[in-house]
């Protein structure tokens, strides 16, 4: 067992894998393993792997499964995890060179508190430079919600979770589709968890086209169901209007696109479900169309 694993879920990406490799193979800590799902990749990403494995630099643990989308990857990688923490690094990433020591020397000082799920640290385009906004000053513990809603952090993290955790949160993702917010899962930790802010980049981001983030929209309509379902969690969570009427409203889109009737009904606060269910059928009809 390694203190660290590394997970990534991987699809047809074998053109971008071997910068994530090499920085792998360039940490200065070794005490962490590779845990890559292949979300049934058509691409030599197989064959790319398996190589690595045979050159023996890093630990690597390879699984490949028939197409699901990364939440049914991740929850394979949370499965088979035998490390103590569960550290997603995306296939278009790549780690800083000390991330690993970063992690560690951080973490063997916050393991023995029962009440840390992890820790929260900075994405970057380099570096120095954070995707976003720094960490709120001053704040060392945060549960994920208030660090984006209530601080107003806009920044990409780096999440390291205990691995016993976040196994207890696998992604409940409809049957038909393949994706669902990964906030969702860390919302749900937020109920019974903190996580330990750390304000340095320990993974350089650079999204790319076919990437989740760059199609929001299309992916949000291939997938209502799961987005139907994250909004409603988030407008129950909802802690000031501004963000009660947002997340009910993201909400009722979501029915709309699910085609799910009761909507209003079943939304956390139904006063507030029907004051927005005309701006959702207008987003629907222009942002959603």
């Amino acid at each position: 067992m390694a203190t660290v694993c590394v997970f990534t879920p991987t699809y047809n990406r074998a053109y971008i894998l071997p910068k994530l490799y090499k920085s792998l193979v360039a940490q200065t800590s070794r005490d962490f393993s590779w845990l890559v799902v292949d979300d049934g990749s058509t691409d030599n990403t197989s064959e790319l792997v398996r190589g690595w494995q045979a050159e023996g630099l890093v630990p690597i643990t390879y699984i490949h499964q028939e197409n699901g989308g990364k939440q049914r990857a991740t929850n394979t990688g949370m499965e088979h995890c035998k490390d103590e923490l569960f550290f997603v690094v995306d296939s278009d990433d790549h780690l800083v060179p000390t991330a690993i020591e970063q992690i560690v020397d951080v973490w063997l000082g916050a393991r023995g508190d029962a009440t840390l799920a992890g820790i929260v640290a900075l994405r970057g385009t380099d570096e120095e430079t954070p995707l976003g906004t720094h960490m709120p000053a001053g704040v060392t513990r945060v549960k994920m919600w208030d660090l984006l809603h209530k601080y107003r952090f806009r920044g990409d993290t780096s999440l390291i979770h205990r691995t016993a955790i976040v196994r207890q949160h696998p992604y409940e993702v409809a049957p038909g589709e393949k994706f669902v917010a990964e906030s969702m899962a860390f919302f749900a930790i937020d109920d019974d968890y903190d996580m330990l802010t750390y304000d340095h980049v320990l993974t350089i981001c650079h999204y790319l086209p076919d990437g989740y983030t760059q199609n929001f929209v299309e992916n949000t309509k291939k997938n209502p169901i799961g987005y139907m379902r994250h909004k409603r969690d988030s407008a129950r969570r909802a802690t000031n209007p501004y963000d009660a009427c947002r997340e009910t409203t993201l909400y009722l889109v979501g029915c709309m696109l699910a085609h799910h009737k009761g909507g209003v009904r079943e939304a956390p606060n139904v006063p507030l479900a029907v004051l927005c269910y005309l701006p959702a059928k207008l987003a629907c009809a222009t942002v959603f169309r």
